[in-house]
């Protein structure tokens, strides 16, 4: 038969393990306090004796072995504890509390001895009882004896004996109850976290657990979980749209690429058209699949991997100058003013990889949404908080308010550049190179309207000071 659920939870097992140890540590503590007291008792109970013997060799000294027999009847009928016993010098017994005890000759004055004492004889309950005393032999050769009876002395420690027992019978039970109590509260706690758990095993990605505002372990492990299920939640849906997106922006040029092959096929049986225009145009469809592909498992790589790899310092300048090389011909091509302002003695800790494409991708679309008689302005500099600013400023339509969280998304572009090449993914790779090197991108209106054109957009990748 199976124990309870409780008894088998792992918090019912620890708190077992801690009753244990601590019963072990109550009950050496008590067995210390019982042997302590037993021992004060004793020495308190000795030390009364001594101090009979003391009185009555005095006595002695002063009227003889009549003296003492008299002061030890005098004691004894005022109901004095104690066991006494005066023997002459040959050993017979002059008077005492009890009879039976032979005590032979000894060649030390004063001896501490255990005796069995007949009790009936003092009119108590029947029988033998232990006593412990102290004999002293007297200077005209009489045998003193004062003893104590240990039963009382045994019995007044038997009852803090049994009350140290019962304290530690208390402590037990004490510890058992506030084991289960504690077991309880834990095990709802778990019970809490293992159902959202289950739920969410189940597709209830919407789960979440319920802080209890304990502001304790459980309430920090509860606030991690839902933060890992919000960030779950969010990558899922963000996988579903990607899916989506790629089917909905893959399917035109596949279908392109594949009427162009169709078509050059047919007009080759017939002998006509130009079979290596075909070819040529397919390859640049292919190539635009595969760009938008390497991008997906480049966003993919960034925000799986966390902190983007190889980081080291760099001159941030020094890469937009490089970056900015490359794209002058495009600015020229298109009829674009095209300027840089590069502050000097910058210093930024990253990937130069990394950092060069998500620069490269916010000049790619200035390059494609400025009207020709447009500027491009491209910025590296410190902010007054030390952090590194890479911007590009255009005078294109720019991006409304509401719609900048938006477009930071996979494969989400606005209406107004459906008729732009692109898949919607560059603004969604320079957001993740921000995040893996733990700044951000920001969005802001660019210089604004003039001559019909703007109101523009900046595009910021800020990175954090250089440490």
């Amino acid at each position: 038969m199976r124990a309870p659920a409780l008894f088998r939870t792992t918090t019912f097992r620890l708190t077992l393990l801690f009753l244990a140890l601590f019963s072990t540590a109550a009950a050496a503590f008590l067995a210390y306090l019982y042997l302590m007291t037993a021992a004060e008792v004793s020495r308190i109970a000795d030390a009364e004796i001594s101090r009979q013997v003391r009185d009555l060799d005095g006595v002695y000294q002063h009227g003889g072995a009549a003296a003492v027999r008299q002061v030890m009847i005098e004691r004894t009928d005022v109901d004095q504890p104690f066991l006494y016993l005066l023997l002459d010098k040959d050993g017979r017994r002059i008077w005492g509390t009890f009879e039976g005890l032979t005590i032979g000759p000894d060649t030390h004055d004063i001896v501490w001895t255990r005796v069995r004492v007949d009790q009936s004889v003092r009119g108590d309950t029947a029988g033998l009882r232990l006593a412990r005393g102290e004999r002293q032999r007297l200077s005209g050769g009489e045998t003193l004896f004062v003893g104590d009876d240990l039963h009382g002395v045994d019995a007044y420690v038997l009852k803090i004996a049994h009350a140290l027992w019962g304290a530690g019978v208390m402590v037990v039970i004490l510890g058992l109850t506030g084991g289960i109590l504690v077991s309880r509260n834990v095990d709802r706690a778990l019970a809490a976290l293992n159902a959202v758990i289950a739920a969410v095993r189940g597709g209830a990605l919407d789960a979440r657990v319920a802080l209890r505002g304990a502001d304790d372990e459980f309430d920090d492990f509860a606030s991690g979980l839902n933060d890992m299920l919000d960030r779950l939640e969010r990558s899922i849906a963000s996988l579903r749209h990607a899916g989506d997106a790629i089917a909905h922006d893959l399917r035109s040029p596949l279908s392109r690429l594949r009427s162009r092959l169709e078509l050059a096929l047919i007009e080759a049986e017939a002998g006509k058209g130009d079979a290596r225009q075909a070819l040529v145009q397919a390859l640049d469809d292919a190539d635009g699949l595969l760009r938008t592909c390497a991008a997906v498992l480049a966003i993919s790589r960034l925000q799986t991997a966390g902190p983007a790899p190889d980081q080291t310092l760099f001159d941030p300048s020094a890469l937009a100058a490089e970056v900015a090389e490359l794209y002058q011909p495009a600015f020229e091509e298109r009829g674009l003013a095209f300027q840089t302002e590069l502050g000097a003695g910058l210093i930024a800790r990253g990937d130069r990889e990394f950092l060069a494409q998500a620069l490269a991708n916010l000049l790619d679309n200035a390059v494609k949404y400025t009207p020709p008689g447009g500027a491009v302005m491209l910025r590296a500099r410190r902010r007054s908080s030390g952090e590194i600013e890479l911007s590009v400023t255009d005078t294109g339509p720019g991006v409304p308010a509401d719609q900048r969280a938006r477009v930071v998304e996979r494969f989400v572009r606005l209406e107004n550049s459906r008729n732009q090449p692109g898949a919607g993914l560059g603004l969604s790779l320079v957001a993740a190179v921000a995040q893996a090197h733990d700044g951000r991108l920001e969005l802001d209106d660019g210089p604004g309207r003039f001559e019909g054109l703007g109101p523009g957009l900046t595009a910021a990748l800020v990175l954090p000071r250089a440490t």
